[in-house]
């Protein structure tokens, strides 16, 4: 796995393939992470291993190497050179982004065509997950529940009351064979403000949507086209002539699974929750990496530094900084700041403020900035 660690070889599931959906810009997360070099493709951590990277060592013990990326044009180049033991016909390049519907619906289209029965799972490749042998443990039960033909998430124990994430709420449970923990899904719940989160969270039953689905290829598909023919239909198409991909793929419905799928499928009784306790987090903004990397972080006198820590002067003053520039940076007298200096754009935030970077990217679009975006 990482630093040349053995692959563990006793917990590969027979028939099961990961996809990895890479895309997104992160604009949250503006200016390490931009559309011509997204987040997933950065180590953020300070683990040594971009988000990417992670994201397949974590998969490659239950998948034997059977992996297909779906990422764009632009970062495909990319993801080959980091990800050198994937093949090439495994890496699929999106013409324009189509959201999450039209890009695992392709991997799972693909995979179909190379084996009818497999079972594919999808697991974004920008997130964080700690607690691995939980992880893995997790996903072997998810798919012992897709094999009885239902589409199975896996949903992540709240820790906190929060409004980033959407919800899962729990049905009955389900007895499968090496699924202890499923349940039926009784729905997938958006958002929800402080009040309800705090009520979520107090009650229990309820579980963090981490967007992770389960299913055999085939029925997940089959669900898909249930609900959006065209879109199906059209996914097949091309993965049955991928010459078709350039010319087809912008008359795709844009969508995303959970709208797509998960929660009509849910509203119908078809969607299986398998709860977790791995730590999840998807770096959302800097308030959530400056977490992350609070533990392992190098420090400069109180101050968390992602690189080297010589390039920061810290007086009096808490946060994260991450200097990219080559140049040092001080912060003096400041609490709970972020500073993210590159070669070409420097960024100053309050923590509590990370959510609104976005607003940043969105007026540098809006005055024709876009090389900076």
């Amino acid at each position: 796995m990482t630093d040349g660690a053995p692959v563990p070889t006793d917990r590969v599931i027979d028939g099961f393939w990961a996809v990895i959906p890479a895309g997104g810009a992160g604009t949250r997360l503006w200016p390490l992470s931009r559309r011509s070099s997204p987040k997933f493709l950065h180590d953020l951590t300070g683990a040594g291993r971009t988000l990417l990277e992670d994201t397949w060592d974590r998969l490659l013990p239950l998948t034997d190497g059977r992996v297909v990326v779906v990422t764009g044009q632009m970062h495909a180049d990319a993801v080959r050179a980091q990800l050198p033991d994937l093949r090439a016909e495994d890496v699929v390049a999106e013409p324009s982004p189509r959201d999450s519907m039209p890009a695992i619906g392709l991997a799972a289209a693909i995979v179909e065509r190379r084996d009818p029965n497999a079972v594919i799972g999808s697991f974004a490749a920008d997130h964080v997950i700690r607690h691995v042998p939980e992880f893995w443990d997790a996903v072997t039960e998810a798919t012992a529940v897709a094999r009885t033909g239902k589409i199975v998430t896996i949903g992540i124990t709240p820790t906190r009351a929060s409004t980033a994430f959407g919800y899962i709420r729990q049905g009955p449970e389900l007895i499968v064979e090496g699924a202890p923990r499923a349940r039926t899904v009784a729905e997938f719940v958006e958002k929800p403000d402080e009040t309800t989160a705090r009520e979520y969270l107090a009650g229990g039953g309820f579980w963090w949507n981490a967007g992770m689905f389960v299913a055999q290829a085939s029925v997940l598909l089959d669900t898909l086209d249930r609900y959006h023919h065209d879109l199906a239909a059209g996914l097949r198409a091309i993965a049955a002539d991928p010459s078709r991909l350039e010319l087809d793929w912008a008359a795709l419905e844009k969508i995303a699974i959970d709208h797509a799928i998960a929660e009509p499928a849910a509203a119908d009784g078809l969607v299986a929750v398998v709860p977790a306790s791995f730590s999840w987090d998807d770096v959302g903004d800097f308030a959530s990496l400056g977490a992350l990397v609070g533990a392992g972080a190098t420090s400069a006198d109180g101050v968390r530094v992602i690189g080297d820590p010589a390039d920061v002067i810290s007086v009096d003053a808490s946060g994260m900084v991450a200097a990219r520039s080559g140049r040092t940076v001080a912060v003096v007298g400041l609490d709970d700041i972020v500073v993210i200096d590159t070669p070409d754009a420097l960024l100053v935030v309050a923590r509590d403020r990370a959510q609104d970077v976005k607003v940043v990217v969105d007026r540098l679009k809006a005055s024709g900035r876009e090389d900076l975006t």
